[in-house]
């Protein structure tokens, strides 16, 4: 009886045992799947990880490769044109003269650059860069207005020929035109001077890009001491000749593609009322294909309108001239439209040329009305002056005439006295001698 309770109780055991092993095996397997299903998943997040970095990797590797090609274009191109300038500036001129005369190519005829017409500008990189460029780089206006200006001895007429474009302009046609103002001076100092000067008194026409100011670098003129004499003319008049068209080539290779057409000015002038809407309409009234050039002042270069397109045109002509020096005024005779009156006056009478006196006058300008009234704000004018006949200060404020008075001395005065505060922008007197000679402005 023992021994069978016995036997029972080991066959007990083993079943427990076995039951327990079952259990056990069983949350094992369970719990090794779940390990399994995570580093399954883990793994699979790891291979689309590495195939996104490969693929990065890739883009960006040909990204790199694009800038690698960039760069080294550039300094190929760079080191060429050094070799060029190198080699060019060794040869004689006789040499590069018969350079020129050799095709390099299978063309029968070899079109003419600017580097034909100037070849020292191949001897330096900057030689076609603006040594000063002030402005917004308006472009796609009806006109462009170049107006060349250089040093004078006596006087500068600038800033008055600037005041007076301006001021005969609409908003609109403020925002339809471009004036471009060319400082040929190879003076750096001096072009920066005036360049500043533009800048403290035009600063909102520059902002607006009504106004730009360049000035040629130093090197885009030649070495004048080697030109030829012509006509009979000094070494100085023949230089001052040629530097004068050599400034005309670079305002209008400056302005070319800046508007529809090009209006070429000096700085010694004044303007009419409404001259740009005039200029603008006569233009487009005239058939395309028949006229070069629309004269609006009978002097000189002043007023003279070209189609931006024939730019090209003119300008090797003027670099042929520089050349050759020959007239071609026949030729033009044919091209030119005169209208009248004439829109421009010249004002200057020292010439840039040192030591020439022009007192040149358009007489189809017309009278030109010499006072212009203006609404200035409430203020009180005194003066300690002595007015001359009915000239007052108090009329002149008012707008209705001139203020005339004797020869000032020390410690005169001029008093405005606003009668509510009034934020002054500019303040810029006309004045006159009583000999005849011209004020300055400030």
């Amino acid at each position: 009886m023992r021994l069978r309770n016995v036997s029972f109780l080991t066959v007990l055991l083993f079943g427990l045992s076995g039951l327990v092993s079952l259990s056990w095996y069983t949350a094992f397997s369970s719990s090794r799947g779940d390990v399994v299903d995570i580093y399954q998943r883990e793994f699979l997040a790891l291979r689309e990880r590495l195939h996104s970095a490969e693929q990065e990797n890739l883009r960006r590797s040909k990204e790199l490769n694009l800038v690698l090609e960039e760069i080294k274009r550039a300094i190929a191109e760079k080191q060429a044109l050094r070799d060029i300038n190198r080699t060019w500036s060794s040869l004689s001129e006789e040499t590069r003269l018969k350079l020129w005369n050799v095709n390099s190519s299978k063309n029968v005829l070899q079109l003419p650059s600017i580097f034909h017409h100037l070849p020292h500008l191949l001897n330096r990189e900057d030689s076609l860069q603006p040594a000063i460029h002030l402005g917004q780089g308006r472009t796609g206006v009806s006109i462009v207005m170049g107006v060349p200006s250089v040093k004078r001895e006596v006087h500068s007429y600038l800033t008055d020929t600037l005041s007076s474009l301006m001021s005969e302009l609409s908003p609109a046609e403020k925002d339809d035109c471009v004036i471009v103002v060319l400082i040929a001076e190879a003076d750096q100092q001096y072009a920066s001077s005036v360049a500043d000067n533009l800048k403290r008194l035009f600063p909102v026409e520059i902002q607006s890009g009504l106004l730009e100011v360049v000035s040629p670098s130093v090197h885009f003129y030649p070495d004048f001491s080697k030109l030829r004499e012509s006509f009979g003319d000094p070494k100085e008049r023949v230089r001052w000749r040629t530097k004068q068209n050599l400034d005309y080539c670079f305002l209008m290779m400056y302005a070319q593609a800046k508007g529809t057409y090009y209006v070429q000015l000096e700085d010694d002038i004044v303007a009419r009322p409404t001259y740009f809407t005039t200029m603008k309409n006569f233009a487009l009234q005239q058939p395309l294909e028949e006229w070069m050039i629309l004269e609006f002042s009978q002097l000189g270069f002043i007023g003279k309108m070209f189609k931006s397109l024939d730019l090209s045109f003119l300008r090797d002509q003027k670099f042929v001239v520089h050349l050759h020096q020959k007239h071609c005024d026949r030729q033009k005779a044919n091209l030119r439209i005169r209208f009248k009156p004439s829109l421009f006056q010249h004002v200057g009478t020292h010439s840039s040329l040192a030591g020439k006196i022009q007192k040149l006058k358009d007489k189809d300008f017309g009278k030109q009305t010499l006072h212009k009234g203006h609404a200035n704000p409430q203020a009180e004018v005194t003066t300690s002056l002595k007015t001359y006949q009915h000239f007052t200060l108090e009329k002149a404020y008012a707008g209705e005439d001139f203020f005339w008075a004797f020869t000032p001395v020390a410690g005169d005065f001029i008093r405005i006295r606003f009668f509510t505060p009034v934020r002054i922008e500019r303040f810029i007197p006309a004045l006159e001698m009583s000999d005849g000679r011209e004020g300055t402005s400030c």
